[in-house]
Formats: structure tokens, C-alpha cells, sequence
């Protein structure tokens, strides 16, 4: 396989220093809703970096247990014996950051580069796949709920407190990294991965950043005028997104206990953004019509009640209809950029309907489809990440019949 990019290893290398960055600034914003009397917050805070935290170890724990607790880098193989006990302290996480930067080349090696050399790093890539989409799961679970939470608290106040806007700049920073290293990870099953232009990358993490945004912004919006009701908004909408995650069957873990989790983690991203896509382009395009009219509908209710209560007359129906149309228009702004991306960066990968698992090995060419196996040699195959390939595959592969990921 071809190794890490100078860009691969610089985003491996700054995982984890973000990674432990974020959790200062998670304890920092508690203390601070501590010292505020801000209780409520404090626990909603505290569920949200609670269930996060389970969610990651319990998804590591499983892969592990998937891949047969196969070990292949010396930090691994002596936390083996206390692996279980690690997950349930909240520790299996770290185990699998050290592990990558075991077996990865280092960031000097790459940028003199020597990177691509055959065998450099290939376990270090295959453990990068899971983590990857380990950071997706804690992102979308923990950091994006934390900026709506920061956002209506800094709304309802009216000002700016520094400790929760530093917080939300710093979650922003995470769900900005999470979405580009797991687009690149995709990238990296196919032929012409070592090929792939760093304009692709930024165009891909503009059009989510928009997205994503607007979406954000809108549910702060609507939180800050209706604490309540925000909770009752999620639960319902979680399910109808859970509803359409099930009846796109899909296939990425190995177990049916497993696969109903990873049903309700897509659920859960849906809520915030498509970073985790449907299987077709009509599933795309109604999901991105139910949250053009769902942010409308948000932006909607704030304006109406900053509009209408007297407690919120410092903003005229004038200033509150341009943050309404800005917020809009920003989630159009994204479906566009989106189409730009889709237009011009995005691979065009074929492949035959009835043939979803290439396996490791050559290179698979069906239809002009080529999903990159990551192997040695003939008489070594390298670990191949059959989980991240297959979302490989949903994403840039269209069947016959016009099907696209």
C-alpha cells in the first residue's frame, strides 16, 4: 500500500495533543458552570462527556474483539492482558492513539520523503482507519452538542464569556479535524490516493463546515428561546433518523447487537450532518430537504418568540429576520459547495451491484471501480480495514443502476 502523506502524518501526529486538549477545555468549562451555580448545565455537560466517553471505548472494545484481539505493536501486546479493564476505565482510547504512533512514521521521516517506502506504516494506517472513525463518534456525540449547549448559554446571556467561547472554538476545531482526517481515511482505498490534491480535502471540510454550522446555530437558536423543548426536538428527531438508518440496511459491523448500536450512532450524526452518507442520492436529497425545512422551522420559532416576548426586545424583528435569512442561506451556501465538490473532486467509481466485499489483495477493477487493498506482498498480505472499506465503497462506488454513495 502507499503510506502515510507528509499531511496523513501531521494529522496523526496532532490527534492526540487535540484529543487531550479538548478534555482540558471540557474540565475547564465544568469547573466554570460549577463556580456559576449553572447545575443544569453542569449535568447536561457531564452526560454528554460520560456517554461520549462509553460510546468511543465501547466501539474500540468491539473492534478489538472483531479483529480476534490480534495485536501487532508493542504498546498493544502489554496492554493485551488489561485491555477489558482499560475500556471500562475509560482508557481503551489511549491505548489505540499509542498504538498508531508506535507503528506510524514519524512526521520528520515523512516530510523528508521517505514515507511511501513499501511496509512504512501499514498497521499504523490500518489502526488510523478505526480511530478515525472512533474521533467521528465522539465528535458528533460529544463536541457538537457541547457548541449548541455553549451557544444558547453565550445567547441567553448576551455576552460573551470567554471560558465557553473558548470551549466552542476548540469543539468547532475538533469536528473540522475529525471530518477532514475521516474523508482523507476514505480516500486512502483508492488507487490514486497518493494522487489526491489538498484542494479536494479543503473543499470537502468548506461544504460540511457550512452545513454543519448553520445546523448548530440553528438548534442554539431554538434552545435558547426553548430549553426544554430542544430535548423533546432531538429524541424525535433521532428516531425518524434511526427509522431511515435501519431501512438502509447497513452492513458495518459484525454482529446484529453491534450493527443496532452502529444504526443509532449514524442516527445520532444524522442529527447534525450527513458526514456518515445514505446509500443512494435520493436518500441524500430528502435528508437534505428535511433539514433545510428543520432549520427553517428552528430559525423560524426563535424569530417568532424574540418577535413576540417582551423579555426579548433587544434585537428588532428586522435584526432578527437578517440572523434568520443568514442562517438559511448559509445551509444553502453549503448544499452548493457541496455540488462543487460532487462536480469536480469527487472520484468517479463504478461498480457492479452484486459485488460489495473485494477482500484484501491486488486491486479490484469491476465496471472501472479500483478499491485499493492494502498488502506487502504475495506472500504477506497487510492488515486490510474491511469496516472503513466498506463505507469506502457506499461512498464512492454507484451500481449500475445510477446508485451513487
Amino acid at each position: 500500500m502507499s503510506s502515510f502523506s507528509p499531511m496523513d502524518c501531521l494529522f496523526t501526529s496532532a490527534g492526540l495533543p487535540l484529543f487531550l486538549l479538548d478534555i482540558v477545555l471540557d474540565v475547564l468549562a465544568a469547573v466554570d458552570f460549577y463556580q456559576e451555580g449553572a447545575y443544569l448545565c453542569l449535568g447536561v455537560l457531564l452526560v454528554l462527556l460520560i456517554g461520549s466517553s462509553v460510546l468511543a471505548q465501547l466501539y474500540s472494545w468491539l473492534w478489538y474483539k472483531y479483529d480476534k484481539f490480534e495485536m501487532h505493536t508493542n504498546i498493544e501486546k502489554k496492554a493485551k492482558t488489561r485491555l477489558g479493564a482499560l475500556h471500562v476505565f475509560q482508557l481503551g482510547i489511549y491505548v489505540r492513539h499509542a498504538a498508531v504512533l508506535e507503528s506510524s512514521p514519524s512526521l520528520s521521516t515523512c516530510c523528508r520523503g521517505s514515507c511511501g517506502d513499501p511496509g512504512d506504516g501499514e498497521y499504523g494506517a490500518f489502526l488510523n482507519h478505526d480511530l478515525s472513525m472512533l474521533r467521528l463518534f465522539e465528535t458528533f456525540s460529544e463536541s457538537a452538542p457541547q457548541i449548541v449547549l455553549m451557544l444558547s448559554i453565550i445567547m441567553q446571556k448576551g455576552k460573551p464569556d470567554p471560558i465557553t467561547v473558548l470551549k466552542m472554538f476548540g469543539s468547532l476545531s475538533a469536528v473540522a479535524f475529525c471530518v477532514t482526517t475521516y474523508h482523507r481515511c476514505l480516500r486512502s482505498f483508492l488507487p490514486d490516493k497518493e494522487n489526491q490534491k489538498l484542494v479536494s480535502s479543503v473543499v470537502y471540510f468548506l461544504w460540511n463546515l457550512l452545513l454543519l454550522s448553520s445546523r448548530i446555530v440553528a438548534l442554539a437558536l431554538f434552545a435558547s428561546v426553548e430549553p426544554c423543548f430542544i430535548f423533546t426536538h432531538f429524541f424525535c428527531s433521532w428516531l425518524l433518523l434511526f427509522f431511515f438508518a435501519w431501512r438502509s440496511n447497513t452492513d458495518f459491523m459484525e454482529t446484529p447487537a453491534g450493527e443496532w448500536l452502529y444504526r443509532a450512532t449514524v442516527g445520532l450524526i444524522w442529527y447534525f450532518d450527513n458526514a456518515v452518507e445514505g446509500k443512494t442520492r435520493y436518500q441524500t436529497v430528502a435528508y437534505h430537504a428535511y433539514m433545510l425545512l428543520d432549520v427553517s422551522a428552528l430559525c423560524g420559532v426563535w424569530y417568532w418568540r424574540m418577535s413576540s416576548d417582551p423579555p426579548h426586545d433587544e434585537l428588532s424583528c428586522l435584526q432578527a429576520a437578517i440572523i434568520v435569512g443568514a442562517v438559511v442561506a448559509v445551509y444553502v451556501l453549503g448544499l452548493v459547495c457541496r455540488i462543487i465538490y460532487y462536480r469536480f473532486f469527487h472520484p468517479k467509481m463504478y461498480k457492479q451491484a452484486d459485488e460489495v466485499d473485494f477482500g484484501p489483495g491486488a486491486p479490484v477493477q469491476n465496471g472501472g471501480v479500483a478499491f485499493r487493498s492494502l498488502q506487502r506482498g504475495q506472500s504477506q498480505q497487510a492488515p486490510c480495514n474491511k469496516r472503513m472499506k466498506k463505507l469506502a465503497e457506499n461512498f464512492y462506488s454507484s451500481s449500475s443502476d445510477g446508485v451513487v454513495a
